[in-house]
């Protein structure tokens, strides 16, 4: 039995055409729409984005414009809820303006007398003391929060939500569902595929302002290569700066032809299901990205990750892995290592990680299942 049409509003860092934020929006809206029907709810979710337009077309939904305060009141004011997540939303790292504006859209549905529901998002770090006490006073008054790692529930803990329920979950790409291609990958990658190559898929961003660590990748990809031929395919997740630095390297390693090795950029997979089926196509991948490393874990590939942020540790803890090294001491001669260790030994590296991964995709669901029984209940009661 179908119910009247309920709305959900949805609020993250969504229309910035960043892959990880993206998919992250695939998969709550994805995870919704499947327990919705699993209980006979109508949920139509309104996402804010700050491009509208290209939220609609891509995602079949409809979207406000997150900084039109006026668009925004009127969504959550016809809305069943609200939805804050997931990702890093609430940190003070990128910006002291963050946490403000995501505290101040959940607020205002509070104010308004709306449900509101914390989706698996990554708190911290929160080095201001004012940040600390301006959650707590929200997230107080959340109808249902959960987060992505453990060490983000001990922090909102710290900050004085001792006796409020918290469940830890994974991240919701977790949950991703690939999306089906027929394209071999050399024709994907315009003719620089060529299958009887391992395929690196390579997920790097700036981090440190003289481009060390990307050097160092360089260094242990060089070595790599100075042994076995491979195919190094750049996977932007960020646009357009993922893109310099993927190219930034690539013009580092220049020509890699005298070693039977290829290098190819992806430039195409907007989608986050496109991309994750990039990632599909990979034998390894190294991810300075966390949501590579979360892609590849739910496509199952052999991963490495580079850490620069404690984020990237949290997630390969979960599956009982560490980075090769940090953005400030990562040894090429580590890397190297690494990816000769794990390169052709998928199977094994499946065998041994499968039951982690099985429980992170079931767990994925969580959050979704308890907003939805929240707001059917509603709708019955």
């Amino acid at each position: 039995m179908v119910t009247t049409p309920q709305t959900i509003v949805i609020s993250g860092y969504y229309g910035y055409k960043n892959s990880g934020d993206e998919a992250v929006l695939q998969s709550i809206l994805t995870a919704l729409e499947e327990q919705s029907k699993a209980l006979g709810l109508n949920l139509q979710p309104v996402v804010l984005s700050i491009d509208p337009e290209w939220t609609k077309l891509t995602y079949g939904v409809q979207a406000v414009h997150r900084m039109k305060l006026g668009e925004v009141r009127q969504a959550i004011k016809s809305s069943s809820g609200l939805i804050s997540g997931g990702g890093s939303l609430l940190q003070d790292v990128t910006s002291p303006k963050t946490i403000p504006y995501y505290l101040g859209i959940i607020k205002l549905a509070q104010w308004m007398g709306k449900p509101t529901f914390i989706y698996s998002q990554g708190v911290g770090p929160v080095s201001r003391g004012l940040f600390h006490s301006m959650i707590k006073l929200v997230f107080k008054k959340c109808t249902y929060i959960s987060v992505r790692d453990h060490e983000s529930a001990e922090l909102l803990q710290k900050m004085g939500l001792r006796g409020k329920s918290i469940d830890v979950v994974p991240d919701p790409v977790m949950g991703l569902h690939p999306k089906e291609q027929h394209k071999p990958l050399n024709e994907v990658t315009n003719g620089h595929g060529n299958m009887d190559l391992p395929v690196i898929g390579i997920s790097v961003r700036y981090w440190e302002k003289e481009r060390t660590e990307l050097l160092k990748i360089v260094e242990g990809l060089q070595m790599v290569m100075q042994k076995q031929p491979v195919h190094l395919r750049f996977l932007p997740f960020h646009l357009p700066s993922d893109v310099e630095a993927s190219q930034y390297m690539i013009d580092q390693l220049g020509d890699v032809s005298s070693t039977g090795s290829r290098i190819s950029l992806c430039s195409d997979a907007v989608h986050p299901q496109d991309m994750l089926w990039e990632i599909s196509q990979c034998q390894l991948v190294i991810g300075m990205r966390l949501h590579s490393l979360i892609y590849a874990a739910n496509a199952r590939i052999p991963m490495i990750g580079i850490s620069y942020d404690p984020k990237i540790n949290h997630f390969l803890e979960r599956l009982g892995l560490q980075p090769v090294g940090d953005t400030s001491s990562l040894a090429p001669s580590a890397l190297s290592s690494e990816i000769a260790r794990v390169l052709f030994h998928e199977e094994d590296w499946r065998k041994v990680h499968a039951t982690q991964i099985d429980q992170l995709k079931q767990e994925a669901q969580v959050p979704a299942q308890r907003i939805v029984e929240y707001i059917f209940k509603g709708d019955y009661k």
